[in-house]
């Protein structure tokens, strides 16, 4: 009896804007609270700065997913045209290019013959695309969907050090912020892996070492310079 399954590969297009967003909401926020922090900058100013940083961040990952993911869906739809047209004009030769792809794959000659023929009965285009182009319905381009994604979990990672910013006494702003963001990078990092069906550990380690590395350069600047980064 057929089972259902479902693979991990169907979360990596919404899966990797969000962590990418989420992890730069984190240590972009954070970094410029502890840059502004270091350089004495009053609570208020932070907070301002913290915000506005919200702002800007959401909107240029939404901005950059969008144009980015766009940019490969308008390559795989230029594929598919270019596809498409060579299958009105010279049917035969495409079918023999799927038969040779089969062929590489393993199968007997005849056998991979039989199969592409099958196969282009039922789709062409559907076959050209998911066995000459590597594409699918899986991992498509969604432009939309990628920007949404990155900018509201963009948004809620730079909420996580603002709100440390709220609740932090003035001489334990910084190691406060710091702390909790490392935090909120572990569990990002860790969340993110074991969804993505990695080790969790791993991943943990790999966000807080590049996020703490982030922060800790931007207030060293913030102190030595006494501006706000």
């Amino acid at each position: 009896m057929p089972h259902s399954e479902r693979h991990r590969t169907e979360r990596i297009g919404w899966l990797r804007a969000a962590v990418m967003g989420a992890n730069d909401g984190i240590v972009s926020t954070a970094s410029l609270i502890l840059g502004v922090a270091a350089a004495h900058a009053t609570s208020h100013d932070i907070l301002v700065a913290g915000v506005a940083g919200l702002v800007a961040g959401a909107m240029s990952m939404a901005a950059g997913e969008y144009v980015s993911v766009s940019s490969q869906a308008d390559t795989e739809q230029a594929d598919l045209a270019r596809e498409r047209q060579e299958l009105a004009s010279d049917p035969s030769a495409e079918l023999a290019e799927l038969t040779a792809i089969y062929v590489k794959r393993g199968l007997d000659p005849s056998l991979a013959k039989q199969v592409a023929e099958q196969l282009t009965a039922r789709g062409a285009l559907a076959a050209h695309s998911r066995d000459e182009l590597g594409t699918s319905e899986l991992l498509v381009a969604r432009p939309v969907q990628a920007a949404l994604a990155s900018a509201g979990t963009f948004a809620v990672g730079a909420a996580l050090p603002l709100l440390a910013v709220v609740i932090a006494p003035g001489a334990y702003l910084i190691p406060l912020v710091a702390g909790a963001s490392i935090i909120f990078l572990a569990t990002l990092g860790g969340v993110a892996a074991y969804v993505g069906g990695a080790g969790a550990t791993r991943g943990a380690v790999r966000v807080t070492f590049w996020g703490a590395l982030a922060m800790a350069i931007t207030a060293g600047v913030g102190a030595l310079f006494g501006t706000a980064v």
